[in-house]
């Protein structure tokens, strides 16, 4: 399996600036060949093919003086742009299809984006030097900060300079599996807001809320932000300190989704989620908390350490009746309003905890053995046997069904 490894860099100033004008090139040459697609395809043409367009768009460029500033940056980055494209019109086309959730058609790329992005393949001979730096063609050796070794030779470098100016190596790694002990216990998760997560054993983890909680900060940040004059420095100077504000929150919640998947993963032999639809709820009143609790993010993470662990994962249908069954009978109890957290099953009398029912209804959905006695609230009421009910009558036991002497 393929993973990718993520390590912060610390460019110099000259390299900040060859790392710009790698940025800028790649973007020229993505929009001209999108430009040349686009034409081709309103007068009726042939779609040019990306060989035809590297020739144009890259060899032949390079020779105008229009586009002699082209040849200052490695070769490699101008023509991953140009594979980036067509990977862009490939997904777009598979979404038409219907091979893929549906994309929009590619976009020219703008000067302005907060976000920028170019990559070396091995054609480019970038490496690591002895002295742990990464040394780029045309940029130089830039400083790394190692977290973890890299368990084998990548086969591609992306540098990403984010929307708060940092800047980021991202390593594409072949990897295999890895085994862990093997454990019996296996765990369903039901995802929520009070909660961020209630596992089927009764374990309930509360949602940090990061952006709640920085909230305040991001409001002044913004405000900051919208009294300074358009195109002026103090204006780009405050949308970087908006940009990091929101850095912080993101990181924040990232190592949360990390820290919880591995030990879920560690600690179970299989894991049952539900396909929750997130784009829905995010159109609702609840939007802003579903994209604070980030569910998506965390479903991937559990999802590709299951891979790489050798673990279950399973992910069952979104239209699971998971909070109307009752998991102590199996009787569907109908659909409940969502302050109702705590109910009373009609048929057998269990009184269950709404989330810890469901989790263990995404675990028995996905075919996994778990325990439901962690779902009641309190005891089952057993009605008594029809023999041994009776009254007191003149200070008297009388019991149904035997004729008293």
């Amino acid at each position: 399996m393929q993973l990718r490894y993520g390590f912060r860099l610390y460019p110099n100033g000259p390299q900040r600036a060859a790392l710009a004008k790698a940025f800028g090139c790649a973007r020229v040459v993505y929009n001209d060949a999108l430009r040349a697609r686009e034409t081709a395809r309103a007068t009726g043409e042939a779609f040019p093919r990306t060989g035809d367009l590297s020739k144009l768009l890259i060899t032949e460029a390079k020779l105008t003086d229009e586009r002699a500033w082209l040849g200052e940056v490695s070769a490699v980055v101008l023509q991953q742009s140009l594979r980036d494209l067509d990977t862009a019109y490939r997904n777009f086309f598979d979404g038409l299809k219907g091979r893929r959730p549906h994309m929009g058609a590619p976009r020219f790329k703008s000067r302005k984006d907060n976000r920028q992005a170019v990559r070396f393949t091995a054609n480019a001979r970038w490496k690591i030097t002895p002295g742990g730096d990464l040394s780029l063609p045309k940029i130089g050796d830039v400083r790394v900060t190692w977290s973890r070794t890299l368990p084998s030779v990548p086969s591609s470098v992306t540098v990403i300079k984010d929307a708060a100016g940092r800047y980021f190596a991202s390593f594409v790694i072949e990897t295999g599996t890895e085994a862990l002990a093997e454990t019996e216990s296996v765990v369903g998760i039901d995802l929520g807001l009070g909660h961020f997560a209630v596992l089927s054993d009764g374990t309930k983890i509360d949602a940090p809320r990061f952006l709640r909680r920085a909230e305040k900060k991001l409001k002044k940040a913004q405000r900051n932000l919208s009294r300074k004059a358009k195109g002026s420095s103090n204006r780009d100077k405050a949308r970087i300190k908006v940009a990091r504000a929101h850095a912080r929150v993101a990181d924040a919640r990232r190592e949360f989704h990390h820290r919880l998947s591995t030990r879920l993963i560690r600690d179970n032999q299989a894991v049952a989620v539900e396909d929750l639809a997130v784009k829905g709820l995010a159109r609702t009143r609840l939007a802003k908390s579903v994209h604070d609790a980030g569910w998506s993010a965390f479903v991937a993470m559990l999802e590709y350490k299951a891979t790489k662990f050798g673990r279950g994962f399973h992910r069952i249908g979104r239209f699971e009746p998971t909070s109307q069954v009752c998991c102590v009978c199996g009787v569907k109890d109908g659909p409940k309003p969502l302050h109702l957290r705590v109910w009373e099953c009609q048929a057998c009398g269990a009184v269950l905890d709404r989330d810890i029912n469901a989790a263990v209804n995404v675990a028995r959905a996905a075919g996994l053995a778990v325990s439901a006695c962690r779902a009641q609230v309190r005891p089952v009421r057993v009605p008594a046997q029809r023999v041994e009910a009776g009254t007191h009558r003149d200070g008297r036991t009388t019991v149904v069904g035997i004729t008293s002497l």
